[in-house]
């Protein structure tokens, strides 16, 4: 059976049922688990649908902007397993920072059932945890339409007003040489406010950002404490290692 054809079928469902899994596909379609992944993974990207923990979701029953869900969907599975590890890092009790990186919004997945609190300035990560057993503290300031997030002067003096066990932050690049680096100041502005009132901060980071440097460097190294990615190539992370970073992969 062509893409093509598997596409319309798993639209069908979506259209019919709302949300599905990747078993449940790879039955209908006849098809290994593997093919199903990488075609939902493929709709995601052009918009189609929103990938889920082990599945998909309807685009009419999620509220974030096609391009925050595409964006998300990029390299889905190597989120998800960064995602699963800074999870597991999570006690019942905790408050935590998550700020709107697209890997940390998929966190929201694997955190529903702890009883936390999570402080964020993602609208995203607010809706996904709604009715669930996390209660949400919501940052005040500006909102971002194009982010689907809140910054601004008054969301960092939110955020300094709260000292949390962990923060989970996304970045735009990160190399040994030039530290963390951003795509905007006011993304910068709120990984370094919550970092700075975290006890443990991590940093959630693909392996396609590792080694690159974006538009605007704006911290060392020396402000996370670990730094969760799917890399596996040992002169990479032993690269960071010697940096003084902890690595967990």
């Amino acid at each position: 059976m062509s893409y093509q054809s598997r596409k319309q079928i798993i639209l069908k469902i979506l259209d019919e049922k709302g949300d599905v899994d990747v078993k449940e596909l790879a039955q209908v379609l006849e098809t290994s688990e593997i093919t199903v992944r990488r075609d939902l993974g493929t709709m995601a990207a052009d918009g189609l649908l929103y990938r889920t923990h082990g599945g998909a979701m309807r685009l009419s029953l999620v509220n974030q902007p096609i391009s925050f869900v595409q964006k998300s969907a990029v390299n889905a599975e190597k989120k998800d397993h960064i995602c699963r590890i800074a999870a597991a890092q999570i006690q019942d009790g905790d408050v935590i920072f998550m700020d709107c990186g697209s890997t940390v919004f998929r966190m929201c997945s694997f955190i529903r059932d702890k009883r936390i609190k999570v402080i964020t300035n993602s609208l995203p990560v607010v809706h996904e945890l709604l009715n669930s057993a996390v209660s949400v503290n919501l940052i005040g300031g500006e909102v971002d339409p194009e982010r689907q997030a809140v910054h601004g002067t008054m969301a960092t003096e939110h955020v300094r007003r709260y000292q949390a066990d962990k923060a989970f932050l996304g970045v735009g690049g990160i190399s040994v040489e030039k530290g963390l680096s951003a795509v905007s100041e006011k993304e910068a502005e709120m990984t370094l406010s919550m970092s700075a009132n975290a006890r443990t901060t991590y940093l959630l980071c693909d392996s396609s950002k590792l080694g690159k440097d974006k538009y605007l460097t704006f911290a060392p190294l020396s402000i996370i404490n670990s730094l969760v990615t799917d890399e596996q190539d040992s002169e990479v992370i032993e690269t960071f290692s010697k940096a003084g970073v902890q690595i967990l992969n």
